[in-house]
């Protein structure tokens, strides 16, 4: 059972059988509706593998209320499920959606350097294998963006980047090329609807399934949303400033400095969850608010 399970809700007709660090899943008792799952996105937060304290307020929601305003936009199959409502005591912040048989692999899409790919074109002058051009400087952008698949770990280990021939040996030349022409075009597409809000979409994570109904590759879970996006302030970029992105990075840097990742993390000062909770919904503002 993955991270913080004991906290999951009970919820009448449904069955909680899966935690992870943010999310939790639920199946339904009724028989009729075992091809659909419940997705509770809770207000956890994780970093470094941990989870933390205390939770975020308003992040689950946030979760949401993103992904479900992005799935209305991007052309492509999706995992949301219309047939039964979302229960009332978790609306706002779950879905119901269609189980898929899920790809092992997490869909990376990089416009920017920054993260774990800047570390490695420092050391090699690549990103997961594909060599870049010299002279990249941190949070530059890429002469176009670049599909960069990672392996996704069993539970308590971290997940795997690996070069686009491994995807292939995972899932098939002809499921880990439509895996990537999917990321890049919704990629595209989103780096657009981004720019309206005066916003970069650096990075994101997709993850992917077959919907055993239809055959089809649909996308699934969370969808270019803070905890899988790096996005950031793109009047600030211009400005030369790199760091300053809407997610849960505050949350990171804190802890780099105030905990050297030996046993337990401490818990989060009061004015880090309510900066980061800022950030979450200023995220959603911003898109939900300035993009039709």
């Amino acid at each position: 059972m993955g991270a913080a399970a004991g906290t999951a809700l009970e919820i009448p007709g449904w069955k909680h059988v899966y935690s992870g660090k943010v999310r939790d899943l639920y199946e339904a008792e009724d028989p009729s509706l075992h091809h659909l799952i419940l997705v509770v996105a809770s207000d956890r937060v994780s970093a470094f593998d941990h989870v933390l304290e205390p939770a975020i307020p308003g992040k689950g929601k946030h979760l949401t209320t993103l992904t479900n305003w992005w799935f209305d936009r991007l052309d492509v199959p999706n995992h949301l499920a219309t047939e039964i409502a979302v229960p009332s005591e978790v609306a706002g912040r779950a879905t119901i959606a269609k189980k898929l048989e899920m790809f092992p692999i997490e869909c990376v899409v990089r416009g920017y350097i920054s993260g774990s790919g800047w570390k490695e074109y420092q050391a090699n002058q690549t990103v997961c294998g594909i060599a870049l051009p010299e002279g990249l400087t941190f949070g530059g952008r890429l002469p176009e963006p670049i599909f960069t698949p990672a392996y996704k770990a069993p539970m308590g280990e971290h997940d795997e980047n690996i070069t686009f021939e491994r995807c292939v040996e995972l899932v098939g030349k002809e499921n880990a090329e439509a895996l990537r022409d999917l990321s890049l075009a919704v990629f595209k597409r989103a780096s657009e609807l981004a720019e309206k809000a005066g916003l970069i979409l650096a990075d994101t994570k997709f993850e992917f399934g077959i919907n055993p109904a239809t055959g089809a590759i649909t996308l699934g879970d969370e969808v270019l949303t803070p905890d899988s996006s790096r996005f950031w302030s793109k009047s600030a970029w211009e400005r030369g400033e790199r760091k300053d992105s809407f997610d849960k990075q505050i949350v990171r840097n804190w802890l780099a400095e105030n905990w050297n990742q030996q046993g337990e993390p401490p818990a989060l000062p009061n004015e880090i969850v309510e900066q980061t909770a800022g950030k979450y919904a200023e995220l959603v503002e911003r898109l939900t608010q300035e993009v039709a």
